[in-house]
């Protein structure tokens, strides 16, 4: 199955800017230590493919997810094999004692590469999967990058996301708030960081839910009025290393929007999914029809799907990757915008965001209005959207 032609393009995005850099992220790659944090997630899996194909001096990766990490080597040593270099996974928290363990232990690492993150707009939908989204997305980042700095890291990188520019979910304003600690920590450690769109296929994905759904004969269930745009894993990992490596401080790399990245539902993509397996979509009026026809429509090559307009909290209308007062350096790069920053923040307002959840944390209970109250302290103009209604009411 062709990912590109699902999502609706028929060129890999990046292949001119990584052409043009090759020899230069080539030779910066192997003659570095390199630590990638979140490292068994879909985009973390492909930032240390794409490293480890240039052949580093050190490459270590750190993910909770024992299961994940084993099928990372697995995959890494069927398809590139071996590198002269000290390849080792950790199967720890980057918030335990043994992740700092690790790092006393450790040589040191000229690029740390944070993948981890809870990405998911359902993680909004009860007090304690949105703290724990602030541990992962915030605190965990203040942690690391100070690991970072201790070590003279040559550069800190952390992913972020397009739903940092102008979010409306708590998902968008926590990786937005992690980029204001990332400008206020760029005084002492080089940091880069990458907004982008959805990643096909990723972990948890509602596109990795369609391939759940077919192995276990179940109906697909898929928005239609929801337009997003779409990278490969593959490309997720690329735009993460090229940002790491020839972003200058303070830099969000972002793929431009052009004729290569099209805008389409997820409905569509279901429809060729399907098609491209040998289904026809078979559309119901309800997920209870789609449910109920299951049985009797797989045999016949077609398959129940049940498409809906969204009405789930933290949805946003509309994909940007970029707001209107940030100054843009669209010259650069062939496919890659990059948003140029200056060390602003309000040094008070950081410190005070971590003391309250501190003191939230201690106090053992809080609800969710507290923290949407917290991020609007931080973001004024967040657009938060309560609906009541979430993505676990849904098929």
């Amino acid at each position: 199955m062709n990912t590109l032609e699902l999502i609706g393009r028929q060129e890999e995005l990046f292949d001119g800017d990584l052409a043009a850099r090759a020899s230069e992220m080539s030779t910066r790659v192997a003659a570095s230590r390199f630590l990638v944090i979140g490292g068994a997630g879909s985009i973390g899996q492909a930032v240390t493919r794409e490293i480890f194909a240039r052949q580093p001096k050190v490459l270590h990766v750190v993910d909770i997810s024992e299961n994940n990490m084993v099928e990372l080597v697995r995959d890494i040593r069927s398809t590139l094999g071996y590198i002269d270099g000290d390849f080792s996974t950790f199967a720890i928290d980057c918030g335990s004692r043994e992740f700092e363990a690790l790092m006393a232990a450790s040589d040191g690492y000229d690029y740390i590469l944070n993948l981890s993150a809870l990405k998911h707009v359902r993680s909004e939908k009860d007090p304690f999967t949105l703290m724990r989204m602030i541990e992962v997305n915030i605190l965990n980042t203040i942690r690391t990058i100070e690991f970072g700095r201790q070590m003279n890291a040559r550069k800190y990188f952390c992913v972020s996301t397009d739903k940092a520019a102008n979010p409306v979910n708590m998902m968008g304003a926590s990786k937005r708030v992690m980029e204001m600690f990332l400008m206020r920590d760029s005084l002492e450690t080089p940091v880069s960081t990458a907004r982008f769109a959805n990643v096909a296929f990723s972990d948890g994905s509602l596109l990795h839910g369609f391939n759940q759904r077919l192995a276990k004969r179940q109906p697909i269930s898929a928005p239609r009025d929801v337009r997003r745009y779409f990278v490969t894993p593959q490309e997720s990992g690329q735009l993460c290393l090229m940002s790491c490596l020839l972003g200058d401080n303070r830099d969000i790399f972002f793929p431009k929007l052009s004729a290569k990245l099209h805008l389409i539902t997820f409905s569509e993509i279901a429809v060729k999914y399907l098609r491209a397996l040998g289904y026809e979509a078979f559309v119901c009026s309800s997920e209870e029809e789609a449910r109920s026809l299951a049985a009797e429509l797989i045999p016949a090559r077609k398959w129940p799907c049940y498409f809906f307009d969204s009405d789930t909290t933290g949805e946003k209308d509309f994909e940007e990757f970029f707001t209107g007062t940030e100054v843009l350096d669209m010259a650069r790069f062939e496919s890659i915008g990059v948003i140029r920053n200056n060390a602003t923040f309000d040094a008070d307002k950081l410190s005070r965001f971590v003391d309250a959840v501190i003191s939230l944390r201690q106090r053992g209970r809080w609800e969710k209005r507290e923290l949407v109250e917290l991020f609007l302290s931080m973001l004024p103009d967040f657009g938060h959207k309560e609906t009541g209604k979430y993505l676990d009411g849904r098929m």
